[in-house]
């Protein structure tokens, strides 16, 4: 506009606003209303004992204290073998009668062969494994069996998951259940115990998986003090590089380009060395196509084909990052200028460090609301009874009450039928929209996850910017920039966050919807749905990329002017677009920096625990606990690195975006006359 007289009143762009947004901070309210709502009525429906507990045929659960069932802490199934029906993945339950046991069976027995014993202790041990309502030791076995109050068979059987499963071992490549390789059902049939082998595969999908998991968790328990040592280190080194990064940053850049070469080359040497040094070694030639996938990574570390591929990797990625610096060496000196600022700014606002923890907090806050939301609503379900028989019966599959069942016309048309605890589920309304309630819970966590994003994003874009805006820093500046920033933050631009998030979280549902859909689709065949589906992944992908760009400039916008969320994205899009190449070239090259600095923090701990938890250091040797896998700890140390190395760096990544907005503006508001000076340094 006309050239304006510099006023020393005048506090920068920061101070005069209003509320924005209404319509969006009410929609917000009602709608963290409803999610409360939804949150109170699963609690109330829900029972978390239904995914954790084991039910048996009458939906009843295991080993719960002041239950019938409280020493019995193991599942029992009848007749296993039925178990490899495809019933089974449908209904998620075996057609046989399920008790609970208090240990499972060690030997084979019929209870025909117990009934005829010499010794009643064999009927007595017998009992064990009948319904508890079986009492009378003196009734025909023809009786008992059609009643189906004992099993026809009890076989040697090992707990697993509190699942009783065939003790099945291979013996020279032969399937054999205690010593046997076939066994007598209790119906005078010989049977192959490769049967119950089918039957167990199916009751117990989720073993192999159940195994890694505790081996993994075996892993946690023995080293996590040393976890969180390395976390330490992190913190601690991450501080150090940001606290260095104020008084050198010119310094600190360039040896951390020359680290990160260095680095990379130490790499490529390593993988050279144990390349060559597995050279004539038998198995090592054995390609990776060959030997597929394996769950013990060690085995890739013997193979010469693993450490090629990683040299490869480390080279490209060398070579890229050499020419990138050559090309990009004058602009990365006007980078290392705005990192200065910003590290003066940061030193003025410490406090700003330690904000992303309240982020951290908040978003922990949302991802526990939504998890015991989520799984209180899929437990918010009643023990549905379904009629089960093995011969063919016009009931099959009709719903049934177990208390009245045996007066019912069904077990006079049908004698073998039974009516079994199918699963949970439901018929009233509630029941019916409960996909929808799950649906609306994982909304509202899109939304209020990325609100608190925003919020913290607002905050620290408000402080930095109180900071540029203030014309004698730091005299000029408020006592508590950031306590003042997160207040107008909340009191006038809720509304602006909420709608920014709103418009983010519809697109991340959305493309929830999609990889479910394409999961869904993994087994058609429809080459055409499957292309359409990659290609909309694909720019709901893209879209989300550009919404989150857009929405970081456009708060920066709102913290500087308070204007609102529509009007801040505009003049935030068009500013940057007006300095395209400075934005290309300093948004880069910062990120390119601070993406090095991670890089150096992320490596230089992961390296350290790898050698301490494969026990190479010598000092410390005895003292690196035993473990399943090592990479276990390691990865753990490696991801919770980066996680705070990237907690500190956005602070600073969000400072100088905030500085180079604000310095775009000063720019073109102001000319460095005495009428009109720069506000910047």
């Amino acid at each position: 506009g006309s050239p304006q007289k510099y006023d020393p009143s005048f506090k920068g762009p920061i101070y005069d606003r209003g509320c924005t947004d209404i319509v969006c901070c009410v929609l917000l309210v009602i709608a963290i209303v409803g999610y409360v709502v939804v949150g109170i009525v699963a609690w109330t429906h829900g029972d978390p004992r239904k995914v954790i507990y084991p039910t048996d045929s009458r939906g009843q659960f295991c080993g719960q204290q002041g239950t019938p069932n409280e020493k019995k802490p193991f599942l029992f199934y009848f007749d296993i073998v039925k178990c490899a029906s495809p019933l089974v993945l449908l209904e998620f339950q075996c057609p046989t009668t399920q008790i609970f046991v208090s240990k499972c069976p060690d030997r084979f027995m019929t209870y025909l062969s117990a009934y005829g014993s010499q010794v009643p202790a064999e009927l007595e041990y017998y009992r064990h494994f009948c319904v508890p309502e079986f009492k009378n030791l003196q009734k025909g076995p023809i009786e008992v069996l059609k009643d189906k109050e004992c099993p026809a068979m009890i076989i040697p059987s090992t707990p697993l998951v509190r699942r009783c499963f065939p003790a099945i071992q291979a013996k020279k490549g032969v399937i054999m259940v205690g010593n046997k390789t076939s066994y007598e059902d209790g119906r005078g049939r010989q049977r192959n115990v490769t049967e119950l082998l089918e039957g167990a595969k199916k009751a117990n999908v989720v073993l192999e998986t159940r195994q890694l998991a505790m081996k993994i968790f075996e892993d946690y328990t023995v080293s996590w003090y040393w976890i969180i040592i390395g976390l330490v280190i992190a913190m601690v080194a991450s501080l150090i590089f940001i606290v260095l990064l104020r008084f050198l940053a010119g310094i600190m850049v360039w040896v951390m380009i020359v680290m990160v070469i260095l680095v990379l080359g130490y790499g490529i040497l390593h993988c050279y060395m144990e390349y060559a040094k597995l050279k004539g070694e038998a198995g090592s030639d054995v390609s990776l196509k060959d030997l597929g996938f394996q769950t013990d990574l060690r085995v890739y570390l013997h193979l010469r084909q693993t450490w090629l591929a990683f040299m490869i990797i480390l080279c490209i990625v060398e070579v890229v990052i050499i020419l990138l610096l050559i090309f990009l060496r004058k602009r990365i000196l006007i980078a290392i200028a705005l990192i200065k600022e910003a590290s003066r700014a940061v030193g003025h606002i410490m406090t700003s460090l330690l904000f992303p923890l309240c982020t951290f907090f908040l978003l922990c806050l949302c991802i526990a609301y939504w998890a015991s939301t989520a799984v209180f609503l899929s437990t918010s379900n009643e023990a549905i009874y379904k009629v089960f028989s093995e011969t063919p019966c016009q009931f099959s599959g009709q719903t049934c009450k177990p208390e009245t069942f045996n007066m019912s016309n069904v077990t006079k048309l049908c004698p073998d039928a039974q009516c079994l605890f199918t699963f949970y589920g439901g018929e009233t309304v509630y029941h019916k929209y409960l996909i929808v309630l799950q649906f609306f819970n994982v909304f509202m966590f899109f939304w209020l996850a990325n609100f608190v994003i925003a919020l913290g994003q607002v905050t620290l874009a408000g402080a930095f910017a109180s900071y540029y805006w203030a014309f004698k820093k730091p005299d000029d500046m408020p006592a508590f920039p950031l306590f003042s920033a997160f207040g107008r933050a909340l009191r006038y631009h809720t509304g602006s966050l909420a709608f920014g998030s709103l418009i983010l979280a519809i697109v991340q549902v959305i493309r929830v919807i999609l990889e479910y859909l394409d999961h869904r689709l993994k087994a058609a065949d429809n080459k055409f749905a499957k292309f359409l589906l990659s290609c909309l992944k694909c720019c709901f992908w893209c879209l989300e990329k550009i919404i989150k760009f857009l929405n970081r400039n456009a708060y920066i916008m709102i913290a500087i002017y308070g204007t609102n969320f529509c009007t801040s994205a505009r003049n935030a899009f068009f500013l940057l677009m007006r300095n395209i190449i400075r934005v290309a070239v300093l948004d880069k090259v910062t990120d390119f920096l601070f993406f090095l600095g991670k890089l150096l923090i992320v490596g230089s701990v992961g390296i350290l625990a790898f050698f301490f938890f494969t026990q190479r250091i010598k000092l410390v040797q005895d003292t690196a606990p035993p473990l399943n896998y090592y990479w276990v700890p390691i990865l753990t140390v490696i991801v919770g690195s980066y996680l705070i190395a990237h907690g500190f760096f956005s602070v600073y990544g969000m400072c100088v975006d905030t500085l180079f907005l604000c310095f775009c503006e000063d720019l073109e508001r102001n000319d460095g006359s005495p009428e009109r000076p720069y506000y910047m340094s």
